[in-house]
């Protein structure tokens, strides 16, 4: 393939962005770099990180090209450096201390390019009693007080899948906090280090809970409270046909209009907690009588907060996603398209899924590293 920079769209266009390739978060901050028009350069060891699933449909690579480097090899590190040199952003997802060891810790690279953010994502964060110690998702969001209260079932928890830890906590906050620094850089021309832990922003999520838990709004327990399924108009129900519909009637005025579209009257008054699990009753056995379509039908377009939830494959295909363009096909592959949205710098989709080091040469030759053949006759980079 031809590789050039500046092939972007967004409003990042002309940033230029190192990644050392990892596993999870750090990929998915990548990828968001690259959606909105950044020039990111994946960096990762002669045949490639983990992905999960196959690498041809491995979306947290997409939108940048792969570049494969033994950072064992003293050249390898330099080439690395020599790409910071012209970079605005690194990031790395490494355990705390790894890129020090291999030379590419932030004094190294700010050395070479005092106006770097050096963006760091791990579970743990870069210090603290557990820094070092291995973990996943749902470790971090259970030391962060977050798991505790997921789920309807008020004797074990249940975890979303990976989305709050390594994506909510995780990517969502280090991109927040590499933008704010590189604004930062460019006004006072000096780099940092940017410490995104799982924890930390997992925490951080969790402020509109602790604040309601401060007031004595909230309790420590699982479907007890406003949105964790404890009050009846906010929940998930069964439908005829063994499918869902999510209710989220939380204002009064869109509860008159759900329970008028349900059908139901006489039912006891919503405010008195003491009633709630009677109001839960009948939308169990209303919800029952119809199935997921007729009910989509029924609330579709109401402000009764209602709708079915989707297998992700199907809600690509739901008119409003698929009016704004939401999901989208490239290369036989479904992928939700660029987020944000903008007004004049809109965001497109560039390249697919990357294949290890398939484009070592071109995109170390256009990011201005001097004979790159030579690295990759030594074995130091390695062109698929």
């Amino acid at each position: 393939m031809t590789y050039a920079l500046g092939q972007g769209t967004g409003p990042l266009k002309g940033v230029r962005v190192v990644e050392i390739a990892g596993i999870g978060p750090g990929p998915h901050a990548a990828t968001l770099l690259a959606d909105l028009g950044a020039d990111v350069i994946r960096v990762e060891r002669p045949g490639g990180a983990l992905s999960p699933g196959t690498r041809e449909s491995d979306l947290l690579t997409r939108g940048r090209p792969s570049v494969a480097l033994d950072l064992k090899r003293p050249e390898a590190v330099e080439t690395v450096l020599a790409l910071v040199e012209n970079a605005d952003v690194l990031l790395e997802g490494m355990r705390p201390g790894a890129t020090e060891r291999l030379g590419l810790g932030p004094d190294a690279c700010l050395a070479r390019n005092p106006r770097l953010v050096y963006g760091r994502m791990t579970g743990w964060g870069q210090d603290g009693p557990l820094a070092k110690a291995a973990g996943h998702d749902m470790n971090y969001i259970s030391i962060a007080g977050a798991l505790h209260g997921l789920g309807q079932d008020a004797d074990r928890p249940h975890f979303p899948t990976n989305l709050l830890g390594d994506f909510g906590g995780g990517s969502t906050y280090l991109v927040i906090g590499v933008l704010a620094a590189l604004l930062e850089a460019r006004a006072s021309g000096q780099g940092q280090v940017v410490d995104a832990a799982i924890v930390d922003g997992t925490a951080h999520v969790s402020a509109m809970f602790a604040g309601m838990l401060a007031s004595g709004f909230a309790h420590e327990r699982r479907a007890a409270n406003l949105l964790d399924g404890g009050a009846p108009y906010y929940d998930v129900y069964e439908t005829a046909d063994g499918r869902h519909m999510s209710v989220g009637a939380l204002e009064p005025q869109f509860y008159a209009v759900l329970v008028d579209l349900l059908g139901l009257a006489d039912l006891p008054s919503r405010d008195d907690l003491g009633q709630w699990p009677a109001i839960k009753e009948a939308f169990t056995r209303r919800f029952k009588e119809r199935t997921q379509a007729e009910w989509t039908e029924v609330f579709d377009g109401t402000d009764a907060c209602v709708a079915p939830v989707l297998p992700l494959t199907e809600a690509a295909e739901h008119p409003h996603l698929k009016a704004r363009g939401t999901y989208v096909d490239r290369d036989g592959v479904l992928q939700p398209a660029p987020a944000p949205r903008f007004s004049r710098t809109q965001a497109t989709l560039t390249t697919g899924p990357s294949a290890p080091g398939g484009q070592t040469r071109e995109a170390l030759t256009a990011w201005g590293v001097a004979d790159v053949d030579a690295l990759i006759d030594s074995g130091a980079a390695v062109q698929l």
